[in-house]
């Protein structure tokens, strides 16, 4: 009985060893920090993220048109649960959180399969100075996907 007692302890820490391995931080996405911008014709789209703190990421976009912006959005990287959530505040929706599938040196995906479009969010570092972002998952029965090509910019102050 006490070799099985045992045997159950070290099989327990191992798995809680291996559980706590497999925790990410949000340091992992750092790459992300700065700000961002792509210009496509008269629409230009821009993000910024905080750098972490506090096991948080917080970001904010806006896609100007002409001189009008029509759409922002407020994010928040978090770690959750030993990963990371993308918790994304779009104008005029709901919130929603998508879970990192992945998540490395200079990319991560996030995944919802509940949520209605898009299922997933990504995020890839090209060099110092690129950074190309997409959603992606099925709209109306079919598989859609939106590329976003980002150059670093400026972060303008007052």
């Amino acid at each position: 009985m006490d070799k099985l007692k045992i045997a159950l302890v070290a099989a327990f820490l191992c798995v809680a060893d291996a559980a706590f391995a497999q925790q990410v931080s949000v340091d992992r996405v750092a790459w992300l920090q700065g700000c961002w911008r792509s210009t496509r014709g008269e629409m230009t789209i821009e993000e910024q993220w905080m750098s972490p703190r506090g096991g948080t990421m917080i970001g904010m976009g806006r896609t100007v048109r002409g001189s009008k912006t029509v759409e922002y959005e407020l994010v928040m990287i978090k770690e959750q649960e030993g990963r990371l959530a993308y918790e994304a505040h779009p104008s005029g929706q709901p919130t929603a959180t998508f879970i990192a599938a992945t998540a490395s040196d200079t990319s991560v995906v996030f995944e919802n399969p509940a949520h209605d479009f898009p299922q997933r969010v990504g995020y890839k570092r090209n060099g110092a100075d690129n950074l190309e972002a997409w959603i992606e998952g099925q709209a109306n029965g079919k598989s859609r996907r939106v590329d976003f090509s980002y150059q670093r910019a400026r972060c303008e102050a007052p």
